[in-house]
């Protein structure tokens, strides 16, 4: 199998640890119930405050749509909602939400078309983006063939083992050619955008687009959880940052997933690690011409940070009746469940979205 690695397209398709192993067919996301995500919140609510935490399950709805209908039933503004992170269109989905001066009692009575009102709780502040642990994951694959049992546990078992790729999904890269218009302003060819949240989708486009260039490399390479010298490396537990020194130590650490390997989000306040681990990073914008000046001008659109390489899928459970696959597992926040969903199926997956089933 070849991969395409050019920098400025997404690479086609993205290399896979299990890449040695053939693409199996399946289909998913034919049904709401076939994609389920349940959020695990950071902390709950303290019971008193302002806002109100509510927390929802919707169904074939953005978590944009089911707030706009909730701030209106709750005779509140939608600007002034919080949530920690979007949620699937195409799925069941439970998140908190947050609405201030909105009332608990009325909360609880709502009956809106496709929102369902688990709980509701108030608190001093607004819930933000990123304040959730991740997200626990029910994914249903459907005509699977039973022939590739083994190898669906093969897959699972090297996942367990290595980890998993942590590339960034399509949906971080938005439509049209963002990764391109990004660079164009990055690199003073044409103006930036005049709206901010414009902007900050360009620039996330292009962060994203590079770090997943920079881990294609290190897949292909077979350097996923290797640990070179210089190299930044996170704690799992406690999400601290340090340069790899002592190799040999923290290879054994790695390799007990104590900690893992971070590459680069580019910006102006990135921290950046030392020998050949930045030789590498430095390489990816010499070949676009990216300088300081031109990570400048992301500014506090993007100012830039490490992400670890891997992530390792917890309560990882599969199981395959009739030709259905059912996944059961829990990410950290940022990651995204099409990973292992490709990673198990390649180029043989297909999202079909239908309607609702009753």
């Amino acid at each position: 199998m070849r991969f395409s690695l050019s920098l400025l397209n997404p690479p086609s398709p993205l290399p896979r640890i299990s890449r040695n192993l053939p693409a199996i067919g399946g289909v998913y996301r034919a049904f709401l119930d076939d994609f389920i995500v349940k959020e695990e919140a950071t902390y709950l609510p303290v019971g008193s405050g302002s806002h109100l935490f509510v927390l929802v399950e919707k169904r074939g709805m953005t978590t944009p749509i089911a707030i706009e209908k909730l701030a209106a039933a709750l005779g509140v503004r939608a600007r002034d909602a919080g949530f920690a992170g979007m949620k699937d269109r195409h799925a069941i989905t439970t998140q908190w939400l947050s609405f201030e001066g909105a009332d608990r009692g009325r909360a609880l009575s709502l009956d809106l078309p496709g929102i369902r009102v688990l709980d509701a709780a108030y608190h001093e502040r607004k819930l933000k983006t990123g304040h959730l642990r991740g997200n626990h994951f029910e994914i249903r694959v459907r005509e699977v063939d039973e022939a590739h049992r083994g190898q669906i546990e093969d897959i699972l078992d090297l996942i367990r083992q290595q980890g998993l790729p942590n590339y960034f999904g399509v949906q971080r890269f938005g439509r049209g050619d963002n990764v391109r218009r990004a660079l164009a302003f990055l690199q003073g060819e044409t103006r930036p955008p005049s709206k901010p949240y414009e902007r900050r989708l360009l620039v996330s486009a292009l962060q994203s687009q590079l770090f997943n260039h920079y881990l294609a490399e290190r897949v292909l390479e077979d350097r996923l959880g290797i640990i070179e010298a210089g190299e930044l490396v996170k704690k799992a537990d406690t999400g601290g940052i340090f340069t790899a020194e002592d190799v040999e130590e923290v290879q054994a650490r790695a390799d007990r997933f104590e900690v893992h390997p971070t590459g680069p989000i580019f910006g102006p306040k990135m921290s950046w690690p030392t020998g050949r681990p930045r030789q590498r990073e430095e390489a990816i914008l010499e070949h676009l011409d990216l300088d300081e000046d031109a990570l400048s001008r992301m500014g506090k659109l993007g100012a830039g940070t490490r992400r670890v390489v891997r992530i390792v899928p917890k309560d990882l459970h599969a199981e395959l009746d009739d030709g259905v696959l059912t996944l059961r597992f829990f990410l950290p926040k940022g990651a995204y469940a099409t990973n292992l969903l490709e990673e198990i199926f390649k180029e043989g997956l297909i999202e079909q979205k239908n309607p609702p089933r009753e």
